[in-house]
């Protein structure tokens, strides 16, 4: 394969060079305790708790997790449950501990107050280090926030884990990433007990332990609490951090085959919220309402720019239309990031009032958004800025500026600086080949993107690394074009997309065009199996309460918006779509709601 310009652009992404570095900087939540420890920095159920609060929980918390990690005796290797193990080389770990890609387990780590953590780190590959990886099965709660900050001063590696799978889908995550503790609350204490017992199950790993989230925040630290670094190091936390080392092991949505873990860096967060920062600025009284999970990276990087900016977090247990209303009208929100499906349920329940001038920006991630809502949400007044981001960028790529929310309604935005993005397109070379090239303004292709905010690789895939990540470039596998102005406009996922007839249908620009009817709240499209075209659009449709719409009504409505070949063939009705915990559709899944539905021609 060759490169548009010869290859080599991206070096600079790659740890260990260029703006990620190696560098070290102090532990980021016990610096803004000093810097700001009487500042607010998290509200969550009537309670307030400073920097200064949070720093003083955390770093008990961290001695308390420490000593389960230096009791927890060997750490768990071999392979995790349906794993494909050695087999075309997405090797696991040996001895000390898992290793992502080429290498072994170092054993141990570099120490305390190091970054690296001590009792089975890791070498994760392309020179990133890996410390003991801990798993949280948490919903959004203060306790899920103390518990980030936690693992991070222990210097193990936060694994967040999705609260809606099952027991059978977390252990194989569990597993998967070696980790060695399992933080839980007492909600979800039964679905803990579950996973271990299917990763200690024959052909699992073992050695997983279960820690209560309320034995880490229990009163009384050992004399932890208000420690300073000095006091910190001392005690073995870590007091700096490298920012090559491995943050956070995020698991992709997993909406098509086994999901895979993101290795995500302190540099790659750091980056990431430096990029958003410089797009929004930062105003005095800002606050962040979360309502995203924050085990998701949607959510998980609110919590890491709380600490760099200095400002708090307005964290909402889930997402409930009327109390983020609330919080924007009389708790101070300034800064808010949802899902389409979120925003629309914001602005129903709103009704004609319009939104406080205090409200700077509403983030829309997941997807492209239909115009139709883009402008529902103008109307009232309601700063929307669609964002592109990944879970293997810690979160946003590109960015619509403010002062471009309508001019460019529609468009993601720019990239944050410091990340590059490409589109290129695919093509056959000389020798039968694949070759790139770069695409023309408002041509599409795939989005490609550089910069220290790009992960270093997926934990234990060396295969499906070196296939994403290519001199420095991620290859996101989604669609778009950015236009004469440099602002880009994502399409659909590439993999999602399908051919009727010779043509390409990419389901993301059906389902916006359906969205614009009056009756319609969801919809989502696949491309059927058929004997004529090969492939035809299939939509499933969710009404909004009350409203009603027929199978024919739809496709006419369609025909005016979209050529025919776009046109949805088969419609089925439904209650719901099958949805990630994000938001995120899940495509696979909608193939089934299609089963026993008359095809084209026989009234469907």
């Amino acid at each position: 394969m060759t490169w548009p310009d010869g290859g080599g652009a991206g070096r600079a992404a790659r740890p260990g060079g260029g703006l990620s570095g190696g560098g070290a900087m102090p532990e980021w939540l016990s610096r803004r305790a000093q810097l700001t420890p009487d500042a607010p920095a998290l509200f969550f159920q009537g309670r307030r708790w400073t920097f200064a609060e949070l720093e003083a929980a955390a770093g008990a918390a961290a001695l308390r997790l420490r000593a389960v990690l230096d009791a927890g005796g060997t750490e768990p290797a071999g392979k995790a449950p349906g794993h494909g193990g050695a087999a075309g080389g997405e090797g696991t770990g040996t001895g000390g501990g898992a290793a992502a890609g080429a290498g072994t387990g170092a054993g141990t780590g570099a120490g305390p107050g190091t970054g690296a953590g001590t009792g089975g780190g890791a070498r994760a590959g392309a020179g990133v280090s890996a410390g003991p990886r801990v798993a949280v099965l948490l919903p959004n709660t203060d306790a899920f926030v103390v518990a980030v900050h936690a693992i991070a001063k222990a210097g193990a590696v936060l694994v967040p884990l999705n609260t809606r799978l099952t027991p059978r889908e977390l252990a194989w995550q569990v597993a998967d990433a070696g980790a060695r503790v399992l933080i839980h609350d007492e909600t979800l204490a039964d679905a803990a007990a579950d996973v271990r017992r299917a990763v200690e199950a024959p052909g699992g790993d073992g050695g997983l332990r279960l820690l209560d989230v309320s034995v880490l925040l229990a009163p009384g630290s050992g004399g932890a609490d208000g420690a300073g670094a000095g006091a910190g190091a001392a005690a073995g936390l870590r007091t700096r951090i490298f920012l090559d080392d491995v943050h956070s092991i995020v698991y992709t949505s997993g909406t098509t085959g086994r999901p895979k873990g993101a290795m995500l860096t302190f540099g790659n967060h750091w980056w990431s919220a430096v990029g958003s920062v410089l797009n929004l600025g930062l105003v005095p009284g800002d606050r962040w309402l979360a309502c995203l999970p924050l085990f998701h990276v949607g959510g998980l990087s609110i919590l890491m720019r709380s600490v760099i900016y200095g400002i708090p977090v307005l964290l909402h247990e889930r997402f409930d239309a009327a109390a983020v209303n609330r919080a924007i009208d009389q708790e101070g929100a300034t800064l808010l990031s949802v899902v389409a499906a979120m925003l629309d349920r914001m602005l129903d329940e709103r009704g004609d009032a319009p939104y406080p001038a205090s409200l700077r920006a509403v983030l829309l991630g997941g997807g492209p958004a239909p115009e139709a809502l883009l402008r529902r949400a103008a109307k009232a007044r309601m700063p929307v800025l669609q964002t592109y981001g990944l879970t293997e960028t810690a979160s946003q790529v590109a960015t619509l500026a403010p002062e471009d929310a309508l001019r460019k309604l529609g468009s993601a935005g720019k990239p944050l600086f410091p990340v590059e993005l490409r589109i290129v397109v695919r093509e056959e070379d000389a020798r039968g080949g694949a070759a790139l090239r770069p695409a023309a303004p408002g041509e599409a292709g795939e989005i490609v993107v550089a910069g220290p905010a790009v992960t270093p690789g997926y934990w234990r895939r060396p295969g499906a690394t070196a296939e994403k990540l290519r001199d420095g470039w991620l290859f996101t596998g989604d669609v778009g074009y950015v236009d004469a102005e440099g602002y880009l406009y994502v399409l659909d996922r590439r993999d999602d997309m399908f051919i009727s007839g010779g043509e390409n249908v990419y389901p993301a620009e059906v389902e916006a065009a359906l969205r614009e009817h009056g009756a319609v709240a969801e919809a989502g499209v696949v491309g059927l199996p058929d004997e004529h075209w090969g492939r035809v659009p299939a939509a499933a449709v969710v009404l909004r309460p009350g409203a009603d719409a027929t199978a024919d009504e739809l496709r006419e409505f369609c025909r005016a918006r979209l050529a025919g070949y776009k046109v949805p063939k088969r419609f089925v009705f439904v209650e719901a779509l099958p949805r990630t915990a994000s938001g995120k559709l899940m495509r696979r899944r909608l193939f089934r709601l299609f089963e026993g539905t008359p095809g084209p021609g026989q009234g469907g």
